[in-house]
């Protein structure tokens, strides 16, 4: 008796962890992956110079004191572990920019809540990004990282066919880059200053645990 009872519960057990993995693959396949995407490294606090297309990176697409609320210059060439050397970020230094914004002269675009698959999830305030704070899961060979959407780039904000949908990136500046990643990602990865990887949104719920989740950004749109 005692031996069927055990059975049956390993049975149970089994097929909870079989309804739970495909539970979990549900919920990423709801979101297409883009595989071998040209990705380069940016950081807050970059200058402006020819190779950004004079683009400072002080400020964010969302928030005109991005630096200020980050805690500094997230520096590619000084660093303590993942987090840049000389102080602990206020935010997380696993983020990443993606070209489209939600937002354009400060008021929602008209296609933002037909475009973002998440629109619908629930009710956005007025100065509240849909895009901002996202996770998307990042993956190079067998490595695998996960960061918050920061920032809006490489070199576009209105394609919305390649981040939301199944389309190449149309940008075609640094063999055509559809992704932009922080040093602490591309450390991570081991991704020099360009390379290619593969990338899909992820549910905030769905992330697991590492070193991106030890501080997390929550902080919503701030334009002064």
């Amino acid at each position: 008796m005692q031996n069927r009872q055990l059975v049956l519960l390993i049975i149970i057990i089994v097929l909870l962890f079989v309804a739970g993995c495909r539970m979990k693959s549900t919920a990423m396949s709801a979101y297409p992956v883009h595989r071998d995407i040209t990705t380069t490294v940016f950081w807050l606090g970059e200058k402006s110079t020819k190779d950004n297309l004079y683009i400072s990176n002080t400020a964010s697409a969302w928030d005109d004191d991005w630096m200020a609320h980050f805690g500094g210059v997230d520096d590619p060439a000084h660093r303590n572990g993942y987090f840049p050397a000389g102080f602990t970020p206020k935010e997380n230094p696993f983020y990443f920019a993606l070209p489209y914004n939600d937002f354009k002269n400060g008021i929602r675009k008209a296609d933002a809540s037909r475009v973002v698959p998440w629109a619908k999830d629930r009710q956005w305030g007025p100065r509240e990004s849909m895009c901002k704070n996202q996770w998307i899961r990042i993956s190079k060979g067998n490595t695998v990282v996960y960061a918050q959407w920061e920032d809006v780039g490489p070199f576009g904000e209105d394609d919305a066919a390649y981040v939301f949908g199944a389309v190449r990136p149309y940008n075609r500046i640094n063999s055509d880059a559809g992704l932009d990643v922080s040093p602490a990602v591309a450390q991570f990865l081991g991704l020099p200053g360009i390379g290619t990887v593969s990338w899909q949104f992820i549910n905030a719920t769905d992330v697991p645990d590492g070193p991106w989740k030890r501080i997390l950004t929550t902080s919503q749109i701030d334009w002064g």
